[in-house]
């Protein structure tokens, strides 16, 4: 099959089906040229696409690995891996580099500063991965392709000047992810009656919300409410968050499913 037959399979449109084309390129680019071949940064939805997409066009999973330069990073590159190379022995090959970017802690700079600064430059959103702000100080994840650039170049967030130096993964600032537990009991475990509870919804609002396509099941589009949910499963929707379904327990007296939510915040 060939990358537009395979495309269409996934029914890919938009910047998407570009981000997802390049994945193809970089596949092929390792296989034909034997080295290893590393995407942009991809987001979530982007990555879910992606697995999908390799699996359709015959690409094992011991011929990748996915990189963001720390343990549960969001935005992630896909390493190729030539046969000569080992999953295990990817680390040196990877594209991530990562930059501390240092401010007056007054200055209270927040993601949107950072990533409105870097638009501004003209740095493409695909070559940045993550950005962890702390006080004082942001982390980032970024491809090598643009990181010196960055290191000499960038100056200011807002109104903040800026310090920018190189550091390595190990000296991350990586902030804890904010959570909140949720118990509930549901009817059933469909999609419509869990994000009922996750996202404080009537329940025909919440099915309403996954039929007009902007939940996403697992990082990929989910437009069924009647789909059922197991344990692990994360759930998103634009405008209302993410939650994950953590625990499904038995049943009440009256029948019902008791569940315990991890609501993102």
């Amino acid at each position: 099959m060939d990358k537009g037959a395979l495309l269409d399979r996934l029914g890919l449109t938009g910047e998407d089906r570009i981000a997802l084309a390049r994945v193809l390129d970089r596949a092929e680019q390792a296989q034909r040229r034997n080295i290893p071949a590393a995407t942009d940064f991809l987001s979530p939805q982007q990555q879910a696409q992606a697995l999908d997409l390799l699996c359709l066009a015959g690409i094992p999973e011991t011929a990748w690995v996915r990189c963001g330069g720390y343990e549960g990073a969001e935005r992630q590159c896909i390493l190729f891996l030539p046969d000569w190379m080992e999953p295990e022995d990817a680390a040196d090959q990877s594209p991530v580099r990562c930059l501390r970017a240092s401010f007056r802690e007054e200055e209270m700079l927040t993601h949107r500063d950072f990533l409105g600064s870097l638009m501004g430059m003209g740095v493409a959103r695909e070559k940045i991965g993550d950005i962890l702000v702390a006080p004082g100080s942001a982390d980032l994840l970024v491809l090598d392709s643009v990181a010196e650039f960055l290191a000499q170049s960038w100056d200011s967030a807002g109104r903040a000047k800026l310090r920018i130096c190189a550091i390595t993964p190990d000296h991350l600032h990586i902030p804890a992810v904010q959570r909140r537990e949720v118990r509930a009991t549901v009817s059933s475990l469909r999609l419509d009656a869990v994000a009922s509870s996750g996202f404080r919804l009537a329940r025909g609002k919440a099915a309403a919300l996954i039929e007009s396509g902007k939940v996403q099941l697992n990082w990929r589009e989910c437009v069924k409410p009647d789909k059922l949910l197991e344990a692990g499963d994360v759930v998103s929707a634009r405008g209302f968050g993410k939650f994950e379904l953590s625990e499904v327990g038995g049943l009440t007296k009256k029948g019902r499913i008791s569940i315990v939510l991890q609501v993102y915040v």
